[in-house]
């Protein structure tokens, strides 16, 4: 049976402060009409930029449980989205995890998340770069930031890149690996401008949009666009215009906390952003099953 209200298995780490990953995938997807089931990776007491003496609990071992339960009460799952994975081990399980779900064929969105601003983060091994192009290969659609594109095509990271048909074809190459749908976020086209630029293997089309780039990082940006994404695209929208709906609404929620001038650790103000969100996208939208 189809689920009413569509339903994703969010595979991301819980960081209880800070502002990223299942604290702000799971308030955003809410609010475009998504349930969210999240599997945990981890849970720590807060995200790892900005704060020490932090309390962490690796989950992986208790990941397989958790949706084998899910299996056995006949569960389905409209997508499956993942994020941050701390080990090759953590791969594997979500491997196995889509494997295990894979009947009603969910859409499943990979979100390679390795590295930024031409650094790989410090856990990443040359070995679990090699297994996320295992991951890369099973998903619908992926979601690198430039740093992470050139990670998994091999190419030199460049301060500026602002060659649409270098761009174009790297995207090309990233849905030979297996995705329909590549998104590569955060290009660095100008000093003051970056750019968002996806293509869809299937329908031939690329899709771009150009923000002002605004001289400040806050966690849990790339995890607000991939879920407005994903939220937009679960909903039936097309890829430009979720894609259109996901760069603004980040955008939005930066311009807000730069303003605020609130500690960057702790994240956009999502609080003040989400009400926007909810009002762009529903706006029009007939409310499945309600009859007025």
């Amino acid at each position: 049976m189809k689920n009413l209200v569509p339903r994703v298995a969010a595979v991301h780490d819980l960081s209880c402060i800070g502002r990223c990953s299942l604290t702000v995938i799971t308030p955003t997807l809410s609010a475009m009409g998504v349930q969210v089931c999240p599997l945990p990776t981890a849970v720590l007491s807060s995200h790892l930029g900005g704060f020490s003496g932090l309390e962490f609990y690796d989950f992986t071992g208790h990941m397989p449980g958790f949706f084998h339960h899910w299996k056995t009460e006949g569960l389905a799952f409209d997508s499956i989205y993942s994020g941050f994975l701390a080990s090759e081990k953590q791969i594997d399980v979500v491997l196995g995890f889509i494997g295990e779900f894979s009947a009603n064929s969910p859409l499943v969105l990979v979100d390679p998340v390795m590295g930024d601003h031409g650094r790989l983060y410090s856990t990443y091994t040359p070995a679990m770069q090699d297994r996320m192009k295992s991951l890369v290969k099973r998903a619908d659609i992926i979601t690198p930031n430039f740093t992470e594109a050139c990670f998994l095509l091999g190419e030199d990271y460049r301060e500026l890149c602002a060659d649409g048909g270098l761009l174009e074809d790297w995207l090309r190459r990233l849905t030979r690996m297996g995705p329909a749908v590549a998104v590569i976020t955060g290009v660095p086209v100008a000093e003051d401008k970056i750019m968002n630029i996806g293509y869809d293997r299937v329908h031939q089309s690329l899709c771009q949009d150009v923000q002002a780039h605004v001289p400040v990082r806050y966690p849990g940006t790339g995890d607000i666009y991939a879920s407005v994404l994903l939220g937009s695209l679960l909903q039936g929208e097309s890829l430009a215009a979720a894609m259109q709906l996901a760069a603004a609404f980040v955008a939005l929620a930066i311009s807000v906390t730069f303003s605020a001038a609130t500690p960057t650790r702790e994240g956009v103000l999502l609080e003040r952003a989400l009400p926007w969100l909810s009002r762009a996208f529903w706006q029009g939208k007939a409310i499945p099953g309600h009859q007025s």
